[in-house]
């Protein structure tokens, strides 16, 4: 079984295993590798898989509160929502796979997320996205290509996704030059299930048989975790191979099985075959639980001829699980998945020496043990250094740049690819299947839906501010799990856990590196001081393309329960007449703000302060104001200022507003001080909210909803001009070269 491999330097090489590597690899193996096995190390000690570079910063994250029933380490993390219920939801990243062939990319990303959430048990409900594209707004083949890509990536995600009958309810979409060499497409989904019936990826019970069930397997995405733990050159596309292809309708299948098969007893563990395919799912149950396996790869069902070992254990073909089931099950088993076209045979069974044996017709082919695959991958502490960048930007302010006019930086930024309707990609997803979605993508803010079984409302929402998380990898981290908290406070739902997906360029970089811990920093701060746990999520690294990293962009997913399904809080303007007020101290706090970007063409200046008390206080006031529904509408003011959030909640509500807000600085309408919503009350209940506010919570009735324009200070746009910017000129752009 062992032997001695040919060109052993060239074979690490393509492994991406270092001469270290492969010297512990026979230290655990007491012999030499094969193939099979330098494969199967190569794919769990990969940076996708083992979070070597990342592991020691993930130390420490809070991860427990008394509504979190699973944290981090699972499939997907859950916590329990009331009525006997929980909400299952992870996020993950797609990226290099997107980049390289977008459709399917983006397509088997989506697929791969609600794989996780339904493995557990759960029913999968809502799906968000986060996307970041580059330049889109040039003539030359950079900005053409990205226009290339957002079609791909909205077409894949949409296509996925509606097949499946799962609501893409909302998520966010930005777009900057950083990421022209490297797209990010990060996907969210989330589930419902009963809170004691939830699966666990184990494989336990000396005898059980390990089932595979699903699709049949091919060498599509052979390598794709390896890829994913690597950097962008020239060569990149010839990696079209390691990305899967996803079939939707046989997904369809897969989930209707397994939610069939859960209300059984039939199962003892269930574990989606992600990333490595067969080697992770395999090990990764059997790490779970202590045990060992064996396996039979050539019972493994599989479409294509002359397939090897390497190619069964290292496939990303889609649509496949394993399940340890219970001893004498097996047939019944079978006969669920055959029902739904789907296939399942039995490929091994669990045992009791640690390791990990496979078989080839007969013939033993590997034999790995288990737990150092995982307990001994790895651990990397890589040197970090401060960027050199950060002194030069933290002192650039907005009165380094020739100054314009509020009203022409108005008509600027309401253009601006990041304020702009992106209707043209959201509407090709379905967000209304399921019937049960409340706010969706457009309606600002957080995305609701309801939850039938036990009458509440369920709000997330996925986000970052990169400029934020460029000029400070810490504050910016910590204001991304600050933003979509309060996003998701504005619906009036009390936010309780968040998912993470930690986009980040070379962590052989030690600056790269330097900012992936300090976000890491400001994750754990900003989790702690408002109670959102972290209870799952995924790290991607080497977002780099010719040496050229992304900017840190940590996004950040927070889901929050509202307790009546029927008071939901919108973000947009309700009738005319109704009084408006600014929550939160607005200060001339421009660094790293879009106005910046749009006005300045630069990303610099220092961090809007962080306040944990004031931004909980602000939270509370919004959640218990709805609750004795004395609020119409709430929406944070963050990206543009309050000039921008006025502007969209107009434009989305057709009813104008005018505004007279206090300001230092004439140009404050754009600042961004944290901490802040604007609200809509009605008249007669202005005294009763009045009364809510704390003592010393800064406050300012700044005008009401109602004409055909928007006036905020200096600025004015008739309600039509506004509203051919906002919802048209995204469709200008992206449909350029068709």
């Amino acid at each position: 079984m062992s032997q001695q491999l040919p060109d052993i330097e060239k074979q690490l090489a393509s492994h991406k295993l270092s001469q270290d590597d492969y010297t512990h690899i026979k230290e655990i193996l007491k012999r030499e590798p094969n193939l099979v096995e330098l494969g199967i190390f190569s794919a769990m000690w990969s940076e996708h898989c083992s979070y070597k570079s990342s592991k020691i910063h993930l130390n420490g994250f809070p991860t427990k509160a008394p509504w979190v029933i699973q944290g981090p380490g699972e499939n997907a993390g859950v916590i329990d929502i009331g009525g006997g219920y929980a909400a299952v939801f992870k996020m993950e990243s797609h990226n290099h796979p997107s980049f390289i062939e977008p459709y399917q990319g983006a397509a088997t990303g989506v697929g791969g997320i609600m794989r996780d959430i339904f493995t557990m048990g759960a029913r999968p409900v809502a799906n968000l996205n986060a996307l970041r594209f580059g330049n889109i707004l040039n003539d030359d083949k950079i900005s053409a290509h990205q226009r290339y890509l957002v079609r791909g990536v909205t077409a894949g995600i949409g296509g996925y996704g509606n097949c499946m009958g799962v609501p893409t309810i909302g998520g966010e979409t930005s777009f900057d030059e950083c990421y022209n060499g490297n797209i990010l497409v990060n996907a969210f989904t989330l589930g419902i299930a009963k809170s004691d019936e939830i699966f666990y990826g184990k494989a336990e019970g000396t005898g059980n048989p390990v089932m595979y069930v699903g699709a049949k397997t091919g060498r599509d995405g052979l390598g794709g975790a390896v890829m994913s733990s690597d950097s962008f050159t020239q060569e990149s596309k010839s990696l079209r191979p390691t990305v899967q292809v996803g079939d939707p309708f046989t997904e369809k299948l897969l989930l209707e099985a397994c939610l069939e098969l859960f209300k059984t007893d039939h199962v003892i563990g269930i574990q989606d075959m992600g990333a490595a395919g067969l080697t992770s799912s395999a090990f990764e149950m059997a790490g779970r639980s202590g045990s060992g396996m064996i396996m039979h790869l050539d019972r493994v069902p599989a479409r294509e001829e002359n397939m090897t070992p390497y190619d069964f254990m290292l496939s990303e073909s889609q649509e496949r699980m394993l399940l340890c089931a219970k001893k004498g099950s097996e047939q019944a088993i079978i006969d669920i998945f055959e029902k739904w076209d789907l296939d399942a045979a039995v490929v091994g069974e669990v045992t009791d020496t640690g390791n990990m044996e496979l078989f080839w017709h007969g013939e033993k082919c590997a034999e790995v043990p288990v737990d150092p695959v995982s307990e001994e991958a790895p651990i990397l502490n890589r040197p970090m250094t401060r960027p050199a960048y950060l002194d030069a930007l933290a002192s650039v302010t907005i009165d380094d740049f020739d100054k314009v006019s509020n009203q022409t930086a108005f008509e600027t930024i309401t253009k601006s690819m990041e304020v702009v309707d992106k209707a043209w990609i959201y509407t090709q997803y379905d967000s209304m299947v399921q019937t049960n979605t409340i706010k969706k993508g457009g309606m600002l803010d957080a995305s609701v839906i309801r939850v039938k079984e036990n009458g509440k409302a369920l709000a997330m929402s996925a986000d970052c501010n990169v400029r934020y998380c460029y000029i400070d990898p810490k504050g910016g981290a910590a204001a991304a799990v600050i933003e979509s908290g309060r996003n998701v406070a504005m619906s009036g739902a009390r936010p309780l856990a968040i998912t993470d997906c930690l986009n980040y360029g070379n962590p052989e970089n030690p600056e790269v590196m330097w900012q992936f811990g300090q976000g890491c920093l400001g994750i754990k701060e900003a989790c702690a001081e408002l109670t959102t746990p972290v209870i799952g999520g995924n790290v991607s690294l080497y977002n780099e393309t010719n040496g050229v990293s992304v900017f840190p962009t940590p996004s950040i997913a927070t889901v929050g329960v509202n307790d009546d399904q029927n008071n939901v809080l919108m973000s947009s303007f309700q009738a005319q007449g109704n009084a408006l007020y600014l929550i939160g101290e607005s200060k001339s706090e421009f660094g790293g703000s879009l106005y910046m970007k749009e006005i300045c063409h630069t990303v610099a200046g220092t961090l809007p302060e962080i306040n944990y008390k004031n931004e909980l206080a602000l939270w509370d006031l919004v959640i218990e104001g709805n609750k004795k529904h004395l609020l119409e509408c709430a929406k944070d003011a963050s990206s543009g200022g309050v000039a921008i959030a006025l502007a969209k909640m107009s434009a989305t509500s057709g009813l104008g507003c005018d505004v007279e807000m206090s300001v230092e600085d004439e140009r404050d309408i754009f600042a961004e001080s944290m901490s802040r919503a604007i609200i809509e009350v009605k008249p007669e209940n202005c005294e009763a909210f009045e009364a809510l506010l704390d003592e010393g919570m800064a406050v300012e009735k700044i005008g009401k909803v109602g004409g055909d324009s928007i006036k905020v200070n200096d600025v004015s746009m008739s309600l039509s001009e506004l509203q051919d910017n906002y919802f048209n000129t995204f469709k200008r752009v992206i449909e350029r070269d068709l």
